[in-house]
């Protein structure tokens, strides 16, 4: 035996253990910390709508009569863009966003473990500014009046209360907030411990502040954590951002920008020196740092910016799974029975190459269910069909496989030339009718992706990684298999062909 099939076989087997490991229903997951490297992950499979249930959405388009005219579908599509975006960065596994009519966005996402916050974060506007408050006073929570104004009956949902801190590391914001989160405001909820206005009515009777930028002059902003390990939201300007807030900080050092999100005031920081960077952080003042959720709802807001319209919420719903527990159950039981099916007939058909197809079957299988886990794969029942498609179809490779190593040997071929020749003479037709799967594939991935149909993706999905991983394992791992048998005991199969299902 060769020592590249050697070495070969030693990799198959290492890479058997990590997969069975990584595919393991017990499995711990990664949790490593090496030399500041961190890896906190669990590994589990991921259930669609239809399999765990999750949460539904209706959105409509909420337009005054005054803008009927400016409403159009670009208008709708654009909406639709973004609140994928915001469903994406929730952390969501194959969400379904797409229109529905002319009017109304459909939002599907499974396992969604705050339904509320899902809700607030998909329908808010988040338009974030940067006023000019001069030397007046803004405080945390207070409603103002911008010079990009919006309707006064606005729902805002989302407030949060902010200190400015006095100093900034290098080439960072001077302005550097610490962001503490608090519930929505009601009608009269108290925002000091003396004071209590109203969440209709605008700070300083209405006056207008000066907007100096806009949510579109941000070029980046995510959840990160800070040298104490806290949570932070991390935001860069842009270019042009960058120059329109050095030249007025220039110009206005003692004087109070406000950060705005949604009219809502976040912060008042007062400006202690020229700022000539466009970074820097939003942290919590409270003990271990911000929320995660609310530092990623937030982060989502800013990065993503304005809705084009304002959408309101006409039906939102907790879906149960569609197939139910039992039918799920049901389903296993039939797949497990119908892959031992499976194995008894390329045993008892094809009797030791069958063995060793059989062995490469299941390590196909441990591949796949590891895969889904390490990329990871949302499982939903056509995500599950396209699986189970691409196993028979790793069956299939080692029928050609074998039938024509058969017919090499009633051909009067010796064993070692009928086992190569029964690969290298196959390879062509599973080559071939690998790469038309692969590329019908990337057709029906294109096609859900531009058509919103999330369920012919999940079924792309897996099924290419199947036709991928079978190109290894029906080959490869069945030959390396193959030819170590072969090396061992080649002389008791020659005299023995029937072993050979001949």
């Amino acid at each position: 035996m060769r020592q590249r099939d050697i070495n070969l076989l030693v990799f198959i087997i290492l890479l058997t253990v990590a997969m069975a490991w990584v595919a393991s229903p017990v499995n711990p997951g990664i949790h490593l910390d090496i030399g500041g490297l961190r890896i906190d992950r669990d590994l589990r499979l991921l259930l669609g709508l239809d399999l765990q249930g999750g949460l539904q959405v209706l959105l409509e388009a909420d337009v005054p009569a005054d803008q009927e005219a400016n409403f159009d579908a670009r208008t709708m599509e654009a909406a639709r863009v973004i609140v994928e975006n915001r469903v994406n960065g929730l952390g969501v596994t194959e969400p379904l966003v797409q229109l529905q009519g002319t009017r109304r966005i459909i939002v599907e996402l499974p396992g969604i473990e705050n339904p509320d916050q899902a809700i607030a974060t998909l329908r808010e506007t988040g338009l974030l500014e940067f006023v000019e408050a001069g030397r007046t006073p803004l405080r945390e929570g207070q409603l103002i009046r911008t010079s990009l104004d919006v309707n006064p009956s606005q729902v805002f949902t989302v407030t949060q209360t902010l200190t400015p801190t006095t100093a900034a590391p290098a080439e960072t914001i001077a302005l550097t907030p610490t962001v503490t989160s608090s519930t929505a405001l009601t009608e009269t909820q108290s925002v000091t411990g003396t004071e209590t206005i109203s969440a209709t009515e605008y700070a300083y009777g209405g006056r207008v502040f000066p907007t100096l930028m806009t949510g579109r002059h941000l070029k980046d902003a995510d959840v990160s954590t800070d040298n104490m390990g806290q949570v932070v939201i991390a935001f860069e300007l842009t270019e042009e951002g960058t120059q329109i807030f050095r030249e007025y900080t220039l110009k206005h050092v003692g004087d109070i920008v406000a950060i705005v999100l949604d009219k809502r005031v976040l912060s008042a920081p007062v400006i202690r020196e020229a700022i000539t960077s466009g970074k820097g952080i939003i942290s919590s003042g409270q003990q271990g740092g911000f929320p995660l959720e609310e530092a990623r709802k937030l982060a989502i807001q800013m990065k993503y910016g304005a809705l084009p319209v304002p959408l309101k919420v006409i039906e939102n719903r907790t879906v149960g799974p569609t197939l139910g527990q039992d039918s799920v159950q049901r389903s296993l039981r039939a797949g497990i029975i119908g892959l031992i099916v499976v194995l008894l007939f390329m045993f008892t058909y094809y009797r030791v190459p069958g063995v060793l197809a059989d062995i490469a079957l299941v390590i196909y299988a441990m591949t796949n269910v590891a895969l889904y886990k390490l990329i990871p794969v949302t499982l939903t029942l056509p995500a599950i069909t396209g699986f189970i498609l691409s196993t028979g179809m790793a069956v299939d490779a080692n029928i050609l496989v074998f039938e024509r190593m058969k017919e090499e040997l009633r051909a009067g071929k010796p064993l070692r030339v009928a086992m190569e020749a029964g690969f290298n003479r196959a390879w062509t037709s599973i080559r071939d009718s690998n790469l038309s799967t692969l590329l019908t594939c990337a057709i029906l991935y294109w096609f859900g992706s531009n058509y919103g149909a999330s369920t012919v993706k999940g079924f792309a999905i897996t099924l290419a990684l199947g036709v991928l991983i079978n190109l290894f394992t029906a080959i490869t791992v069945t030959r390396t298999f193959l030819r170590f048998v072969f090396h061992l005991k080649g002389e008791v199969l020659e005299k023995r062909r029937w072993l050979l299902g001949t």
